[in-house]
């Protein structure tokens, strides 16, 4: 993080000179040729990579799929298995239909927290067993970063749309069918 917060003030500063530069000389000039360097310019400094850490800024693609159940209820959830998928999670969708949700899979039961930076949407979270017992749910408002825990050590968590389990009667205790 420290690379990011380092290059992209450096990156804005140089589009910021390129163009004044730029402009200065083509008004004292009058010529294209400056526009044409102030151009190649730009387009060098947008090529340079980003740090390895630096964060995507839109969502990230659609994750495999897998089916769950809760009681009679189906859950299509997005799959979440690896530390840059459960990194993004959720963050910059716009929207999450019906029984759409995304699971978190983690190597072993910890005591797992979660937060909404960057995500736009109101989650309901429930943190699960191995079993499949549902430990605990809290509710998440967007775009904050209140930390949001398992109540004990979890594999699992399964993000909603705020209110899911709610509606559907689902509550600490249920058991959810089909982990991975």
């Amino acid at each position: 993080m420290l690379k990011k917060a380092v290059l992209l003030p450096i990156v804005h500063a140089l589009f910021k000179t390129t163009f004044t530069q730029a402009a200065s000389a083509r008004r004292a000039t009058r010529r294209g040729a400056s526009a044409a360097i102030a151009a190649v310019l730009a387009t060098a400094a947008f090529a340079l990579p980003l740090p390895a850490g630096a964060q995507r800024q839109g969502p990230q693609p659609a994750l495999p799929t897998t089916q769950l159940s809760a009681g009679i209820h189906i859950i299509r959830a997005e799959v979440a298995n690896t530390d840059a998928t459960r990194r993004d999670g959720l963050m910059f969708r716009r929207e999450l239909p019906g029984n759409d949700g995304m699971l978190f899979v983690f190597e072993q039961p910890d005591v797992q927290c979660f937060w909404m930076r960057n995500t736009l949407l109101p989650l309901s979270i429930a943190f699960i067993a191995d079993d499949g017992t549902i430990v605990n749910i809290e509710d998440m408002a967007p775009q904050t970063e209140d930390p949001h825990c398992a109540k004990k050590p979890v594999r699992y968590a399964l993000e909603m749309s705020q209110g899911w389990f709610k509606q559907h009667g689902i509550a600490a205790g249920k058991k959810l069918d089909g982990l991975p």
